[in-house]
């Protein structure tokens, strides 16, 4: 007798605003807590060197949507998006169940033809606390991150979700009406792709007293790239993110940030416990593979910056983690991969048919410990301020409005403090860098394909 096929896997993806790589404690950061994100990475396969491909707008996030739920490379996915079958319209089509809880970003169009629920959705980029979250710390401000009567993650449950009026974090907000659609799936035939996008950690970056409690500012390492102001103007130096901080940056600022940031992340984790015990009480747990990304990181005092409008590491560099059937446990793949091959990995994983139009390749190979690495280097852009090339061992940039370059050997100094752009022993490695960046321009369309380094 033939051996029947095995079902198609659930699909649970999850990801989070503004989350840098090492904002996972299994990632390496010893400061932050983040239990449930370890545990699947245990059981699970991460790409520990995972990149967005960069933006057109301020709003870093609606780039970096787009490319995930179209499959298109950054210039084209600026142009195209509405034109091509998106993520989860593909996987409507083939027969799942598909609905988004949380941040959307997109259009409203783009939306309905990606899910078929879509009542639990926020279609904006943030929730705003108010003038007095920004510009701090600063005399006289007295805004504190657990003070439900601030707004901005404290949201009035009705709005969301039914039941009482109350007043609940976004991220459990998010989780709860996750957990709801999870147990509401079980025991019908169809498999679903659930899509739960966080507004978390994103500014204002709030959570319960018993978590900011843990992260004490005084205690928070000031990282080694800290500094009072970027060296030079980068482009967009000023824009809203950069002013939820004096300039110049103050140390005991960076530290202010970065403790609520830390325990704004904390809380995510919580909730993401949550959502995985619901998935284990309903029984679908062994046939959903889950997905958790991010859209792009964030500087949080580094470099001079608060935003996430800059290619350092800290702010291109993010999570991605796959963990379900057939994904071995516990697995480190440490090549250069895109965070937008989500939607072709997807595809693979649960053998529904790809789109032709999708551009950036599935990393199942990879997953798998099959084929060779999908990019030897990878690109990234930012409005027409910035551009830049890393490979394995460096990064560079270059800032055409600015005319300055910037080169980093990563190995020797991870946290991009040391340019050597100008030494004469790097001549030769500016150069290849450069051929490299231009290549990578030439190829996805850049407007501003040879520009001069």
């Amino acid at each position: 007798m033939a051996a029947q096929a095995a079902p198609r896997p659930n699909i649970l993806f999850l990801i989070a605003d503004d989350l840098t790589w090492n904002g996972i404690r299994a990632m390496g950061n010893r400061e932050v807590q983040t239990p449930h994100l370890d545990r699947l990475m245990a059981r699970g396969c991460t790409f520990t060197h995972c990149f967005h491909q960069g933006s057109w707008t301020g709003a870093v996030c609606v780039a970096s949507r787009s490319m995930l739920n179209s499959g298109l490379t950054a210039f084209r996915a600026q142009k195209q998006f509405e034109n091509v079958p998106l993520w989860g319209q593909t996987f409507g089509e083939a027969g799942y169940q598909t609905r988004i809880v949380g941040k959307w970003h997109l259009s409203d169009a783009a939306m309905v033809r990606s899910f078929q629920k879509r009542e639990h959705a926020f279609n904006g980029g943030m929730f705003e606390s108010g003038p007095a979250a920004y510009n701090r710390p600063a005399e006289g401000n007295t805004w504190t991150a657990w003070d439900t009567s601030l707004g901005g993650q404290w949201q009035n449950t009705q709005k969301w979700q039914d039941g009482p009026a109350a007043v609940k974090h976004s991220a459990r907000i998010w989780a709860e009406n996750a957990a709801a659609a999870i147990q509401a799936h079980t025991g019908q035939a169809d498999p679903f792709l659930l899509y739960v996008a966080f507004t978390s950690p994103h500014d204002p970056r709030q959570a319960p007293k018993e978590f900011t409690d843990q992260y004490p500012p005084a205690k928070i390492v000031v990282p080694p790239n800290y500094l009072p102001r970027h060296p030079f103007d980068q482009g967009d130096g000023e824009v809203r993110d950069e002013k939820l901080a004096p300039f110049p940056r103050t140390r005991e600022a960076v530290q202010v940030h970065r403790a609520e940031y830390y325990a704004h992340i904390t809380y995510l984790d919580h909730e993401l416990g949550n959502i995985f015990e619901a998935l284990e009480k309903s029984g679908q747990a062994e046939n959903t593979l889950i997905i958790f990304t991010a859209d792009h990181g964030l500087a949080v005092g580094q470099h001079g910056l608060i935003g996430k409008q800059n290619l350092y590491e800290h702010s291109t560099r993010i999570p991605l983690i796959f963990a379900g059937p057939g994904i071995p446990k516990g697995k480190r793949v440490d090549e250069l991969v895109y965070q937008h091959s989500v939607f072709a990995t997807a595809c693979e994983l649960a053998a529904v048919g790809r789109p032709a139009h999708v551009e950036f390749p599935s990393l199942a190979g990879l997953i798998r410990g099959q084929g060779k690495p999908v990019h030897d280097s990878v690109f990234c852009w930012y409005r027409h301020f910035q551009r830049s090339v890393r490979t394995k061992e460096h990064r560079l940039i270059v800032y055409p409005e600015a005319k300055r370059v910037q080169l980093f050997d990563l190995g020797k100094d991870p946290w991009e403090t040391k340019d050597l752009s100008e030494s004469a022993a790097h001549k030769g490695l500016r150069g290849e860098l450069v051929a490299k960046l231009r290549a990578h321009q030439e190829a996805l369309g850049d407007p501003l394909a040879g520009i001069t380094a």
